[in-house]
């Protein structure tokens, strides 16, 4: 696996993207970034088990990068590091609304659930957050806005520097387990598997399952978005791509005890250890895999993200291109997704 090495910054907020169309054959390198986290499953089985390289064939090479956090595969798709990557709602919107509407395009989901507030004990309610120091994984993420947003909606005020009623401290996940078995925290808004770590590696207690927060318990956690430039140069080895992300979420959903532990050996494979025992069963059950973006709930975490000043008036026409997804399901006699 190729990690994400230092990536160059577009000048002025101008997006410079070098790839040009030209003919979807022979040798091609997809760039494919995606997270050491359970909610990235699809992600970690397709890759594990070969059905990303299954379906593209041998003439594409898949050449990975790992990030924490989604504003660092969005600095790494608008610098055109990467070609295609799993990333959150927020930083989907982030790097649409960075580029003009240019650069990126929605072309399937991938993940809906997953995300929980866990608070240390003695901490029954929520108005007894008051005061409390909240981690998340970044500032204007898809976590860190969902925090905000609620602790907004319950008459708490916050700021981007950790002050107001609950300081919010955006910060790397694995730092947030350590603060938080320390007790230098009293909680995190973090997906799976952070959310069970907390509850059985620091004996935290779930205060909050966001899952609650939406209509039916489904919201948009994670989506795969592409290069626009690549996605017009390439669209048959997309489809090829999305090919095996069905067949990946196809296996998640019809051996749920199995994708467990391949998603966990290819966590042990990506980080260097696997996780505890209990952690990914703990997790499994608070995550839906799917194809569909759910797009409606992209655009209300727009909405909330501009609620909280984290993101300004944003046109989200054209964000979606699911027309190679449509495609795929219709192979397996499936229903079209909408993007609007």
């Amino acid at each position: 696996m190729v990690m994400a090495a230092t990536l160059l910054l577009v000048a002025c907020g101008q997006v410079v993207d070098s790839a040009a169309p030209g003919p979807d054959t022979g040798p091609l390198t997809i760039r494919l970034g995606y997270f050491p986290n359970l909610t990235h499953a699809p992600a970690l089985v397709g890759l594990k088990k070969g059905l990303f390289a299954t379906a593209l064939g041998p003439d594409v090479t898949l050449e990975t990068h790992a990030f924490n956090a989604g504003g660092d595969a969005v600095t790494a798709i608008l610098s055109s590091s990467i070609d295609v990557t799993f990333v959150g709602p927020n930083p989907t919107t982030n790097a649409f609304a960075q580029s003009h509407g240019q650069a990126i395009r929605v072309i399937a989901g991938s993940t809906s659930g997953g995300a929980q507030l866990v608070v240390r004990p003695g901490i029954s309610s929520i108005a007894a957050l008051k005061g409390k120091k909240i981690a998340d994984p970044q500032l204007g993420g898809t976590q860190d806005v969902a925090l905000r947003w609620f602790l907004q909606n319950h008459g708490f005020k916050t700021d981007t520097a950790g002050g107001g009623d609950v300081s919010i401290l955006p910060q790397d996940n694995a730092q947030t387990l350590t603060a938080f078995k320390q007790g230098k925290i009293d909680g995190a808004w973090v997906p799976e598997p952070w959310a069970s770590r907390l509850v059985i590696e620091g004996n935290g207690a779930v205060l909050v399952d966001e899952r609650d927060l939406w209509p039916q318990g489904k919201f948009d956690t994670t989506n795969l978005i592409a290069r626009t430039s690549f996605l017009r140069a390439h669209p048959k080895r997309v489809k090829a791509l999305l090919d095996g992300l069905y067949e990946s979420i196809s296996y998640l959903s019809s051996n749920p005890t199995e994708a467990q532990k391949v998603s966990n050996d290819a966590l042990g494979d990506l980080t260097g250890r696997k996780l505890a025992a209990g952690v990914v069963s703990a997790a499994w059950p608070h995550m839906t895999f799917t194809v569909d973006p759910l797009a409606d709930t992209l655009k209300a975490s727009a909405d909330h993200a501009h609620a909280v000043g984290l993101l300004g008036a944003v046109d989200l026409r054209g964000l979606y291109d699911l027309t190679l997804l449509d495609q795929v399901l219709a192979a397996h006699n499936l229903p079209a997704v909408s993007g609007s």
